[in-house]
């Protein structure tokens, strides 16, 4: 029986962490979370995650939530795949600050845009600062490529282009070349089509 096992919906943000363990290439197994059945407000999976979110992770007694912190742990947990950057290095620094730039300003910047508010935030309160220097800075660091620490493929382009792409597909993102590009390198792994047609079935069976 393996080791790892994703709380899943599909598709959801937990779609995220299943392309992360697919790029992973270890073997996990799936819970199925019906979120229209309220699945993840019962009591086993509160015990789980109290917040009542997918994703969550078990690696052996370990439990992880959060999508960004899950792919960070399975990088750390099996250095020898290389997704993630080790401690102690100097490229570990800007590994780490994309891993928090998704679920920290580019996921917000982008439902802020989806769901405008009633009057506009000042600036200082949002943890993003603005839209357009938040795209900015993405488009600049997607541009440089093919990845987000050059030649190497990490969980920080697993967290960043997962949002880009979501970002794109419901016209949150302005069009524009870097994106593209980005994300069709993204979709070309095999990992990634492997997740999204497992993805596809989950869903229909669920």
């Amino acid at each position: 029986m393996p080791d790892i096992t994703l709380y899943h919906a599909s598709p959801s943000r937990s779609s995220v962490t299943l392309w992360m363990l697919e790029e992973l290439g270890e073997p996990y197994d799936v819970k199925l979370i019906s979120l229209a059945a309220g699945d993840n407000l019962k009591p086993d999976f509160l015990a789980i995650n109290p917040m009542g979110k997918v994703p969550a992770l078990r690696h052996g007694d370990t439990i992880i939530t959060e999508m960004a912190a899950i792919c960070a742990y399975l990088a750390d947990e099996f250095p020898e795949k290389k997704l993630g950057i080790a401690a102690g290095t100097p490229r570990r620094g800007l590994y780490l600050k994309w891993l928090f730039f998704g679920p920290g300003c580019l996921e917000p910047a982008l439902v802020d845009r989806a769901a405008p508010r009633k009057e506009p935030a000042r600036r200082a309160m949002l943890g993003y600062g603005d839209f357009d220097t938040c795209v900015e800075v993405v488009a600049r660091a997607v541009e440089r490529g093919p990845w987000l620490m050059g030649e190497q493929f990490t969980a920080a382009d697993v967290v960043i282009g997962a949002t880009i792409r979501w970002g794109m597909q419901f016209k949150l993102l302005p069009e524009r070349p870097e994106f593209s590009a980005y994300a069709a390198r993204i979709a070309a792994r095999p990992a990634a089509q492997r997740a999204a047609a497992k993805d596809r079935e989950l869903g229909a069976a669920a």
